[in-house]
């Protein structure tokens, strides 16, 4: 099993969907797992047909986060944990980076760092009877990295909570808080997460990339700054051929051609 694939990767209608899938150890981050899916991010950040992404899980889960196991088989090794937390530490970068919306599909649980790659996704769809949490805490290890994705995504009295705690919450609380965008029956979760992707896919890719790349840049800006910031994005989208011909199809009530430039 150690020498088989990682991921599974399926694409479909510009939509690629990344499973993780170990789900023998609940798809846990393993070192080896996270350099799959940078390697996996990477290519698919040069391929122009993969226009919007999906995280998924193969198995009864989606991620329990970081392979405790392999951890303590390790030794706690210095040199390995650096490595490790390094190596998530890009992996969610990249995530944010992607010029392409990213949708974690998530059934099951998603704990700890799998909650951090929850969060670090621009969105979340969830089945219904989904849990999440971030239980580090009642393992004597506090969630830190976790947190930086976990306090960009949810007031930080919810993300408080959910850190000092280690408590498990459902998917309707996840909801609530704004850890996730939508709910559905578990049946359905993959065709209405490929149904939402595909609508996105059928956007303009430069547009998308502008505007995600914005969103995360401007949000650590101070108000007056990200002013000036976003309205330079807007000026120069407004010179992509993209916009034109979005503008010229909404007037002309025509459907736009997109040439991504």
């Amino acid at each position: 099993m150690s020498d088989a694939p990682y991921l599974l990767r399926t694409d479909d209608q510009g939509v690629t969907t990344l499973a993780l899938d170990r789900p023998q150890s609940r798809n846990s981050l393993s070192l080896g797992m996270l350099r799959a899916l940078r390697e996996a991010l990477g290519l698919i950040r040069e391929d122009p047909a993969a226009r919007v992404l999906i995280l998924a899980g193969s198995g009864p889960a989606f991620c329990a986060g970081h392979d405790l196991r392999e951890l303590r088989d390790r030794d706690y090794d210095p040199g390995y944990i650096d490595a490790l937390f390094q190596e998530c530490a890009e992996v969610m970068l990249a995530i944010v980076r992607l010029p392409k919306p990213v949708i974690a599909r998530v059934h099951g649980v998603a704990t700890a760092a799998g909650a951090q790659l929850v969060a670090s996704a621009d969105l979340a769809f969830a089945a219904e009877d989904a849990r999440f949490a971030t239980p580090g805490v009642n393992i004597g290890l506090f969630c830190s990295t976790p947190m930086v994705a976990l306090s960009r995504n949810v007031a930080p009295k919810h993300a408080m909570r959910m850190l000092l705690s280690g408590d498990l919450i459902s998917a309707a609380e996840a909801l609530r808080i704004g850890l996730v965008n939508e709910l559905a029956p578990p049946a359905e979760l993959e065709a209405r997460t490929l149904a939402f992707a595909r609508k996105l896919a059928a956007k303009s890719p430069l547009t998308l990339a502008m505007g995600k790349e914005a969103f995360y840049r401007q949000a650590e800006l101070p108000l007056a700054e990200a002013y000036d910031y976003t309205r330079g994005v807007m000026a120069r989208n407004l010179q992509a051929l993209d916009a034109r011909e979005g503008i010229a199809a909404f007037l002309d009530k025509r459907q736009a051609t997109w040439c991504g430039r």
